[in-house]
Formats: C-alpha cells, structure tokens, sequence
C-alpha cells in the first residue's frame, strides 16, 4: 500500500515515510489514564491527538489495531521518581476500596472521551487483568540477565542492560548526567545501580491492593504493565506508540529498555509524543492555582474562564495547534476558537441552502485544489492547523456560492460537502451537527430576528431596520441582503 504520510519520529528525530510493518496492518498503543483521578485538560489533549491520529490512519485505509490501556493497579512513578500507589492513597483519602475508586474515575474517564468525540480503541486492557502477562515478561527479563530479585523486589539492571542495548535512545539522556539528579529514595540501597528501576515491588503494609508473584507479595511496577499489554494484543513489535510529552524520559524510555530485555527488539517502530497544554503562558500546575478539569470548562465553573464552553469548541481549539506544538489555552484564545469555529460551522451548514446552477470548472478546480491540500497538510506528520486554514477556503467559496457571487452546480456542492464531512468530521473528529446545545439553534433565532427587521423595513421603520443591522454587526453577525431574500455570515 504506497502512502505520503510522513510524521515525527521521536526516536529518530526527523521525519520519516510511514511504512507499516504489516500493511494494510497498522498496530497503534497508546498510554491511557491512571484511574486515581480525574484526567485534567492536559492529558486530554494527549487523547484528543491520538484519536485524530488513528481517525487519519482509518481514513487512509488502514485496517488500525487500536490499544489504549488504563492503569488501575501498579505503584506509579511520580515526578520525583518515587513509587508511589496512587489509587491506594486516593483510596484512602476518599475512603473508598480501591476497585470503588478505579470504577468512580473510569466512568468519568469514559464520559470524557463520549463528550468530546473520541472513538473507542479496539481493545482497552486494564493493568490489574494482566498481572500474570507482568510476571511472565519479569521472569524473561531476568532470564536474559537484566533482571535481579532483593527482597521480594524485582529491579530491571541498566548497567547490565547497557553493555548490549543503549539506554536513553529515546529522550538522548545521558545515564551518567542523571546520577546528580537522583534523589536519596525508599528503597534506593537495594538497587545495584542508582538508574535502576523497579519491575516488581514488594508489598508494603499500607497497600490495598496486592498480588501473588514467584518473589512474593507484591506490586507490579508502573513500566512493566504496558510492556506486557502491548505485546500482547500487537506483538513483541508493531508500527506505533504514542503518549504525552512527559512519559517520553522516563516511562516509554524504560519500556524500550524492559522490551528489548524481554524479547529482544525495540517494541515501536515509530515513537510519537503529543506536546503539552499551557494556561495563560505558564505551565499548569495546582500549587499555581491555574489548574482545572475538562468539565469545569465545558459547565463555566472553573474561575479562570468568562463563560463556558462546548466540547466542538474545545476539540476545535486543540485542533488549532499541530500537536508536538506547545499549545496555550487561555479565556481569549477559546474566544477567538469559538468565534472561528462558528463561522465555519455556518458556512458548512449552509451548503444545503447553495441554489444549483451551471458548473463552474473554475471553481471545481479550486475545491480540488483545497482537497488536495488538506491531505498534504495531513500527510505532513497530521499538521491540523494547516487543514483547518484550508477549510476556511472553503468556507468563503461556500459563501460566495450561497451570496450568488460565484456559481456552483450539483457537482460542486457535492464536493464541498464531501471535503467538510471527510477533513471537519471524520478527520479533525468535530461534530458540528449536534443539535443538543443552545448555541445550535442559532438558525432559528436569527430567522425570527431577520423576519422582524423584515418587518420593519415593510413598514419603512428603518430606523428599527438599521439599529437590528448595527447590532448584529457588533456581536459579529452580519446581514447579507440579496434578491433572494436576506441570509448572515459569523465574521
């Protein structure tokens, strides 16, 4: 199957020619969410780029084995490079059992990604139903020699690893430079090496949730769960992983290395890495009080926004920026999101009003040309933004057919209606059809207002006429008067 697409290889750091290693076979995991608690807008980013990533794929033909885990067991390694078991303290601190917490937070999680348009993976595996697959790649790892046991811990031997693999191919981390960076951790004098890792925990008495092992008691480490899930349901190696910025360093880099101890061989041949989501210019965090979850956003109550906004609007935002781009939310860059993404809502809807004439070969070949160049944007490592800067090409081709400015036959409104549903729905995933909100009865609401000034200019009220005019001009809505009769454009 020849293909143009290109993306970003995080290991290799260039850009590559996609060239599956099975085709028309595409194996695609993906990190999902840690149900301790909700996933904040940050990592929604992450899905809502991989769920566009697999929609293109689909759309190219690719016949794509989606994964995405959820992490509901294990002890995770948190920004200090501590195990830590996040669902047991979550747990504790909402005094629930563990199960009762990882159901609580994969319901919303699920809710999440309904809201916001994202397709299901083919199969979503949990850790705590694969805890044998765990143990059964442990044991390979420490056959091979890159494993050791201390005390009903197993840890993965990066020294021993590193006199046949390389370690840090993936963040081009120097093992020896990092040495200054580790801290003095529980459990760090039973590791041979200070860049060791932990594979296997041993239980600890506070822990509430606890497995049978060959060494004991204990936990699986966080790494080791999505080596044993995608090798399992994609192999010892396939085409794609992906997963935010912040797991590239430390999680996806140890599961090159656990991989290649295991079995061999690196388990992805391309590595792709969304970027992170900014607020106001800074990076988010809770201590800087400029931290909020995807639903505060959608129901106006998170402080740090003027108003709420819908889940289109939202995607359409993420959308705007290429995603290894840092991208910045801010109540002003949402603004501006919804404003364009209003007016482009507009013209698409407006195609069924398009009166057909003769052809136009003139304009035939421009919306080939916009066609065209959404799937070179596409095709060059999934660029969005340039997608979305051609559909708004389109959207002032539709209006100009819609305003008799150009003509357009049924072979072009078919066209352009088949470029909006192709790239705006099934690509960028943005359903602007939904009739469920306010905000998409605006037809109906500008109908009435159109039929009053209408009213008002029959009378020779155009005082009245003009005022309606003026108003809507400010508020963005302009009228546009035809033989035809009177339609608006969002400006």
């Amino acid at each position: 199957m020849n293909t143009t697409l290109h993306l970003y290889n995080t290991l290799s750091r260039q850009k590559e020619k996609f060239e599956p290693l099975r085709p028309p076979f595409v194996g695609l995991y993906v990190c999902g969410p840690t149900l301790y608690n909700e996933p904040h807008i940050g990592n929604l980013r992450t899905f809502i780029s991989f769920d566009m990533i697999y929609r293109y794929l689909k759309y190219m033909g690719y016949q794509v084995k989606y994964v995405r885990n959820i992490t509901d067991a294990g002890h995770i390694t948190n920004s200090l490079g501590e195990d830590v078991d996040n669902i047991g303290i979550a747990a504790r601190l909402e005094q629930m059992q563990p199960l009762e917490i990882v159901y609580k937070y994969n319901l919303k999680f699920q809710l999440l990604t309904k809201t916001f348009n994202l397709l299901p993976p083919n199969i979503e595996p949990t850790a705590s139903a694969h805890i044998q697959e765990q143990i059964e790649i442990i044991e390979k790892i420490i056959e091979n020699g890159f494993g050791y046991s201390v005390n009903g811990s197993v840890y993965f031997d990066v020294k021993k690893y590193m006199e046949k693999f390389p370690y840090g191919i993936l963040s081009g981390r120097n093992v020896d430079e990092l040495e200054a960076e580790t801290r003095a951790l529980q459990g760090q004098e039973e590791k041979k090496f200070f860049a060791d890792f932990g594979l296997w925990k041993r239980f600890d008495p506070n822990d509430m949730q606890i497995w049978r092992s060959p060494w004991g008691k204990g936990n699986p480490g966080w790494h080791i769960e999505c080596t044993a899930m995608s090798t399992k349901y994609l192999g010892k190696t396939f085409d794609i992983h992906g997963g935010g910025m912040d797991l590239k360093a430390v999680h996806h880099e140890n599961e090159i290395a656990q991989n290649c101890g295991a079995l061999g061989i690196n388990p992805a041949k391309y590595w792709l890495h969304s970027n992170m989501l900014n607020l106001n210019g800074k990076k988010m965090s809770k201590s800087l009080g400029n931290f909020f979850m995807p639903f505060e956003l959608i129901d106006g109550t998170s402080p740090l926004f003027s108003k709420p906004y819908e889940p289109s609007v939202i995607r359409f935002f993420m959308m705007m920026g290429h995603y290894r781009s840092e991208l910045d939310i801010s109540d002003e860059a949402l603004q501006s999101a919804e404003k364009g993404y209003l007016r482009l809502v507009q013209s698409f809807r407006n195609i069924s009003k398009i009166t057909p004439k003769t052809p136009n070969e003139t304009l035939w070949n421009q919306l080939l040309q916009i066609e065209a160049d959404c799937k070179k944007a596409m095709d060059d490592d999934f660029n969005t933004s340039v997608c979305i800067a051609q559909l708004f090409e389109l959207a002032g081709l539709i209006n100009k057919s819609l305003h008799h400015e150009i003509e357009a036959s049924d072979r072009e409104i078919e066209k352009m209606q088949q470029i909006v549903t192709d790239y705006f729905e099934t690509v960028l995933g943005i359903d602007y059809q939904d009739k469920n909100t306010i905000r998409f009865d605006l037809d109906s609401i500008m109908q009435m207002i159109i039929d009053i000034r209408k009213r008002a200019r029959e009378n020779k009220d155009y005082q009245t006429s003009d005022q309606i005019r003026d108003a809507l001009t400010k508020a963005g809505i302009e009228l546009k008067d035809s033989k035809e009769g009177t339609s608006y454009e969002i400006i």
